[in-house]
């Protein structure tokens, strides 16, 4: 698949904060989660370096360096510490536990790994990297911002979410959606699936969505939710930030592909989802005879083009294709957030 450049994602310097407001709910954020960029110099190497910061539990991390924000690999670096009391202290990937720090052997003590140290100045920090590699880091954190956080819906387009309630939906067997309803035009999920009660076929859909902060979990307990289009084929929703990308991670569809690029941002941070959909065709037998086609534009970046969806997904509602269906928002006991949430038919 052919993906658009990271050029129309927005990259602004990240101020750390003591707390971030989502929806009414107000939550200790983590001010070191999320994007660094820098370089890293090993030797007579010096490479501009990109890294995602993955919150652990316990006030621990997981940091994966790339090339650039456009790369899920190969990872220059993978380390595992600790940002705390204003010291950076992690340990590559050779040594993920301190039972194999170093080995003891016949000519003494032989380092396995690489010690990352350094002392943090704001968002900043410079530091050293000494054992089996030595040289020097210096990073920054930074922020991508989706450009289409806020889009307007166009005057022949279907709003199903405008923040006041939740009319436009209900439960899988019909009745009123029991989602939560907070203020700033945001709703959370409690209480079973929620599925629009307009049936859509080929449509433009737009909505937004907030990861919750879960660092002790992991997979698929982690801030997991789903975007059904037409009910049946799962967009996944999920906190996979700065992970592979796989087809059960945020922008995959469940067991049948892949994004072309993960684009998930940290929990807390405001994304977007930009869906076109073509539903399958049917001939006269009512067979089908065509798969639905689907565009995904995840945070402003394009990671599925015109992608044909060969079946429905697990989980759903309705596995009959080709037939005009609503848009199934997932239940699955995390509290994911929604806003801002409407379709245009094609």
């Amino acid at each position: 698949m052919k993906i658009s450049t990271l050029k129309h994602f927005v990259l602004v310097a990240a101020v750390a904060a003591a707390s971030i407001r989502v929806g009414a709910v107000e939550t200790v954020s983590d001010p070191f989660m999320g994007d660094w960029q820098g370089s890293v110099t090993i030797g007579a190497e010096n490479k501009a370096v990109a890294v995602y910061m993955i919150p652990l539990d316990k006030g621990r991390y997981e940091a994966r360096f790339v090339a650039d924000f456009s790369q899920r690999g190969p990872y220059l670096h993978r380390l595992r510490g600790e940002i705390r009391e204003g010291q950076f202290r992690f340990m590559d990937d050779i040594a993920l536990d301190a039972a194999h720090i170093a080995e003891t052997t016949d000519k003494g003590v032989l380092f396995t790994a690489s010690l990352w140290s350094g002392k943090l100045s704001g968002d900043s920090v410079q530091g050293a990297i000494t054992g089996v590699q030595k040289g020097r880091f210096d990073l920054h954190k930074t922020k991508r911002i989706s450009p289409e956080l806020g889009k307007l819906p166009p005057e022949n387009a279907i709003v199903l979410f405008n923040g006041q309630n939740l009319d436009q939906w209900q439960t899988r067997d019909g009745k009123p959606a029991g989602w939560k309803l907070l203020t700033n035009g945001v709703m959370e999920v409690k209480g079973g699936d929620v599925v629009s009660k307009e049936k859509f076929g080929d449509f433009q859909l737009h909505l937004e969505f907030c990861l919750p902060y879960m660092p002790r979990e992991s997979g698929q307990g982690r801030a997991n939710s789903g975007v059904y289009l037409q009910t049946r084929y799962e967009t996944q929703v999920l906190d996979s930030y700065g992970l592979e990308g796989m087809d059960n991670e945020c922008g995959g569809f469940y067991q049948i592909c892949s994004p072309a690029l993960n684009m998930c941002a940290p929990p807390l941070q405001w994304q977007s989802y930009d869906i076109t959909f073509h539903q399958a065709t049917l001939g006269a037998d009512g067979k089908k005879t065509a798969n639905a086609r689907v565009t995904v534009i995840h945070n402003g970046v394009k990671i599925h083009d015109n992608f044909e969806l060969p079946h429905v997904t697990p989980g759903g509602k309705n596995t009959k294709e080709g037939v005009p269906a609503g848009l199934l928002l997932q239940d699955h006991n995390n509290p994911v957030q929604y806003r801002n949430v409407w379709v245009k038919r094609l």
